[in-house]
């Protein structure tokens, strides 16, 4: 299995990443950050997901390592931390 996260996971395009990715066969969601709902389900601002998974929302500063790690951000706020993320995984996609 592919361990991935994505951060920023609460918005749009990280709803349709977890909507895609919870059903492919060989990828795990291992965390996926919002800083505002932080400890609350990802059903929230993704209903869609409901009955899908029961993962909730994790902090930045909880990240751990992971195979993949998605950058779900606002246009140019990834690259201000690219440095920061390199450290968790092998594989970043912006």
């Amino acid at each position: 299995m592919i361990r991935v996260s994505i951060v920023g996971a609460s918005g749009y395009v990280g709803g349709e990443l977890l909507r895609l990715l919870l059903r492919h066969p060989q990828v795990h969601i291992h965390q996926a950050t919002s800083e505002r709902l932080a400890g609350k389900p990802v059903t929230g601002p993704h209903p869609h997901l409901r009955g899908v998974t029961d993962l909730t929302f994790t902090s930045q500063s909880e990240l751990e390592a992971c195979d993949v790690l998605i950058l779900a951000l606002p246009h140019g706020s990834a690259a201000k931390k690219i440095a920061q993320y390199a450290a968790l995984a092998p594989r970043i996609i912006d």
